[in-house]
């Protein structure tokens, strides 16, 4: 089933005028073909999640029962992750940013494509559930379940991570930068859905969580944190808060040059809707680096044990 879920997903990707950017930018497409990845339910790292992300992030059951779904075993659901890479005429484009007096911007095409890339992938979680509906099983999508939020406390983090959700399906590990390392690399989006369709399961190659990073594996690298204009990377990690202030300074220059052909989106923060915003993301840092297009330890003999 596996196989028929992605050549499904592939003909999505290639017909649907969602993945396409408006012509001001070429109309071309948003992402190349997916990746996907297995995990099941009753894998225990979903537990792990809980200290990592936060104690509100649910399990695949939990997930399953606060969507409406009834009662089953954990081992008889499945996450499905699906690794949405950026197209490598957005990833060459947005090597070279904008560069204003005081501030950096990522480029004009990623912004858009980043923001696209949003409704895209809301599609895309749809057209799982229902492919797996139409096969007679059930399935349901955590991002987009009102379960789904963002919690603010004195961090902040969501209910549903889709990059632990990714990296426990086997997709890849974290970078210095926090986002996921995948054989694609790490400009990419992520989506899952949760089924009780019986999936094989695609097993993780490292439970290392940087094991893909060149900094954390080789002690070497570190463009991102060279890429970084908030210094929101450091060799002691990546600080959230400095990135999300950075982002929002990126949002506030962005949206008004673009708001004529961004897309809105709603939003919930502490299990409350919030005004619509326009995503135009930042990413800077995984622009014109070693895992920007691919995972570079594939290049390297790699011992974690």
């Amino acid at each position: 089933m596996k196989d028929i879920l992605l050549e499904y997903l592939k003909v999505k990707f290639d017909k649907s005028e969602l993945n396409y950017l408006p012509e001001k930018y070429e109309g071309g497409k948003i992402f190349s073909l997916p990746l996907i990845g297995i995990a099941q339910g009753n894998d225990p790292i979903f537990f792990k999640f809980k200290e990592i992300v936060g104690t509100e992030h649910y399990t695949p059951l939990e997930m399953w029962l606060a969507s409406g779904q009834k009662q089953l075993p954990a081992s008889n659901l499945y996450t499905v992750s699906i690794v949405f890479p950026f197209t490598d005429d957005i990833r060459k484009k947005s090597i070279s940013p904008i560069r204003l007096p005081k501030m950096i911007l990522p480029a004009e095409i990623y912004s858009v494509a980043r923001n696209y890339a949003k409704g895209f992938r809301n599609y895309i979680m749809e057209q799982i559930v229902d492919f797996f509906q139409k096969e007679g099983y059930n399935a349901i999508s955590g991002k987009l379940s009102e379960s789904y939020t963002l919690v603010a406390k004195k961090d902040f983090y969501s209910t549903w991570s889709e990059n632990h959700v990714a990296f426990a399906a086997g997709l890849g590990t974290f970078g210095l930068h926090e986002g996921l390392i995948t054989d694609l690399g790490c400009n990419i989006r992520l989506a899952s859905v949760i089924t009780d369709a019986p999936i094989k399961v695609t097993p993780r190659k490292s439970d290392e969580p940087y094991a893909n990073c060149l900094y954390y594996a080789k002690a070497t690298c570190r463009e991102c944190a060279k890429n970084c204009p908030a210094n929101a990377i450091t060799e002691k990690g990546y600080d959230k808060t400095k990135c999300n202030k950075y982002r929002n300074k990126v949002a506030r220059e962005m949206v008004p040059r673009l708001k004529p052909i961004l897309k809105a989106y709603d939003r919930r923060i502490n299990w409350k809707y919030k005004a619509q915003n326009y995503p135009v993301g930042c990413e800077l840092c995984q622009f014109g680096v070693e895992c920007m297009d691919k995972n570079p330890m594939i290049r390297h003999d790699l011992d974690f044990d």
